[in-house]
Formats: structure tokens, C-alpha cells, sequence
């Protein structure tokens, strides 16, 4: 089979890190590292014994599929160039800076025959697919995701940021959208809002309560569901998954199988996967415009909470 030619376009941490992976493949050929900061886009190219440039149009006809690993707010006209010009792409989460963006490049990849997928990590966490396995009637979630600070992602609220991997996480497993949302989030040390805590209620009876936040002393990645006379934990961290079960008059307890393996491999994989045998990919543009969505509604929840403590504030002093 003849190698897949690939450029990751962004040489930041997420480039670096596709870049990494793209090496370990077999029948992937790493051929660009496109980045307009050039200096940054040769030292990744020269780790990996590749070719570096500072622009797409340089680039172009030396690769088949590529990795968009910019700034949210590129997404849009970056991987929609590149599915214009006949290439395939993986673009990092969010899909796009809006909803809507998330829609049109869905809609193109389309029109084109375009492979589009989305950086939802989280999808291909092994734990993950353990418990999709294990999916039957999911009417709780309880999911917990916070993060020391650091510096990165600051361009965007933490609900872009974290919880929209398990916002794309509850909608694939309920497979519906919520017709209810309540949001509070506040900023605590940047501009945006760093921690944030949601409530989902759908028309099939399930609820979802999800927290994310960046501003924690601690590193959590849990998730907890409950479906009929069963309860399953998934720690996305230790890749785990433990359940306990009602039979009859017993409770039974178990840890679930997991084959462990790193997300990004796996998903890099999968999407190579779809690009070679052109089927449909794991996370396609239109579930992650869903995903994105939400988040917006979810944020929309927040800033009317916001309002409301301010006046509350306002009045009272």
C-alpha cells in the first residue's frame, strides 16, 4: 500500500504531539510541518526528518491529508481551504469558532468527498469504548473534569476548552440533544470562565451534571453513569472502568476489560483508517457542530447567571 502523505499544520503543543504519533505509524508518511512562525515549524520538522513551511500554498501537492492543530479561530478558513484543494482532514477541538462555522465545513467536506474529523480525544480513550460497549439505558451522568492551571487555551472559556469533550461524550451516548440547560461558570484567573458546572436534562429522562474547571489542585478526569440496576465509573486518566451491578438479590462488582493504549495513536489510526478505506470517521464535523452547539447555549447559561449575580451585587452594595 502506498503511504499516506501527511502535514500537521500549527507547531505548537498539539502539532508537536501529532507529529510524534505520525513517526510511530506505519504506511503514514510525516511530509510537511506548515506553522507561519517558520523558526518553530523547523524544529519539529527537523526532529521528525521533515520538510518545514511557513504557509499552506508552499506545501500543497505534497500531501494528502493534514492535521489542523491551530487556533480555534482559524479552523474555519484553514480546514476549509485545505478541503477545497482535495485533501482530507483532521481538525482539532472545537470544530470551528461557532456552531454554525462547525456546520458549513461539515457541509463542505461533503460536497467535496472530503474526509472531515474532529479532535474529540476523549472518543478513543480505551475506558471509553469499554463503557460504550456497556451502554444500555443511560439515565445519569456525573462527570468531573478539572485541570491545574496553566497558560494554554486561554483564547477560550473552559467550556471549550475541557467540557466539550464530555459534552461530545453524553450526546454520542444519548444520542439526543438536551432540552434543557443550566449553567453557572465563573472567571477566577483569566478573562474567561474557568470553572463552570452544567445540568442536561433530555426528553428521554436522562440527566447529565458535568463540571469542568482549570483553576484545581488536583488533575481529574472521571466519569460516573448509571443506567438500569447498574452503576460504571470510567477514570479517563488511569483508563479504568469499574462496575457494580444488581442481580437479583446479589450486587456484583467487576472491573471491566480495558485494552490500554495512548488516544492520540488511536485516534490518528482511526482517521488514517477512514481516509484509506473512505468511510465515515469516529467524530464527523456534524456531531461536533452539535457538540459545539451546546457548549454555546451552555455559555449563553452562564453569562445570564453572570448578569443576574452582578445586579444581585450592584443592588446590594
Amino acid at each position: 500500500m502506498k503511504k499516506l502523505r501527511v502535514a500537521v499544520i500549527g507547531a505548537g503543543a498539539f502539532g508537536r504531539n501529532h507529529s510524534r504519533v505520525i513517526r510511530q505509524l506505519e504506511d503514514v508518511e510525516l511530509t510537511a510541518v506548515i506553522d507561519t512562525d517558520l523558526e518553530r515549524a523547523q524544529q519539529i520538522a527537523h526532529n521528525h526528518d521533515t520538510r518545514a513551511f511557513a504557509g499552506i500554498d508552499e506545501a500543497l501537492g505534497g500531501f494528502d491529508a493534514a492535521i489542523v492543530a491551530t487556533p480555534t479561530i482559524t479552523h474555519e478558513s484553514i480546514a476549509g481551504r485545505l478541503l477545497d484543494s482535495g485533501i482530507d482532514v483532521l481538525v482539532e477541538k472545537p470544530i470551528a469558532a461557532s456552531a454554525a462555522a462547525g456546520e458549513r465545513l461539515a457541509r463542505l467536506a461533503e460536497e467535496r468527498g472530503r474526509i472531515l474529523q474532529v479532535g474529540h480525544l476523549e472518543r478513543f480513550n480505551p475506558a471509553v469504548t469499554v463503557l460504550e460497549n456497556a451502554l444500555t439505558i443511560p439515565l445519569f451522568f456525573e462527570v468531573h473534569r478539572l485541570s491545574i492551571f496553566t497558560p494554554r487555551s486561554l483564547d477560550i472559556d473552559v467550556v471549550l476548552d475541557l467540557m466539550i469533550h464530555d459534552l461530545d461524550i453524553v450526546l454520542s451516548f444519548t444520542k439526543e440533544m438536551p432540552h434543557e440547560v443550566r449553567a453557572a461558570g465563573i472567571s477566577v484567573l483569566s478573562p474567561r470562565v474557568d470553572i463552570a458546572n452544567v445540568r442536561l436534562a433530555f426528553a428521554s429522562g436522562c440527566i447529565a451534571n458535568l463540571t469542568a474547571s482549570r483553576v484545581s489542585t488536583e488533575k481529574v478526569r472521571k466519569l460516573r453513569l448509571f443506567q438500569p440496576c447498574e452503576y460504571i465509573s470510567v477514570d479517563y486518566q488511569r483508563q479504568d472502568a469499574i462496575r457494580l451491578a444488581i442481580k437479583g438479590s446479589d450486587i456484583g462488582f467487576e472491573q471491566l476489560p480495558v485494552l490500554r493504549g495512548e488516544p492520540l495513536h488511536l485516534e490518528l489510526t482511526s482517521f488514517f483508517e477512514a481516509v484509506h478505506n473512505r468511510t465515515p470517521p469516529k467524530v464527523n464535523g456534524l456531531q461536533a457542530a452539535n457538540a459545539l452547539r451546546l457548549a454555546e447555549a451552555i455559555l449563553a447559561k452562564i453569562k445570564e447567571h453572570t448578569d443576574l449575580v452582578s445586579e444581585t451585587i450592584r443592588l446590594r452594595s
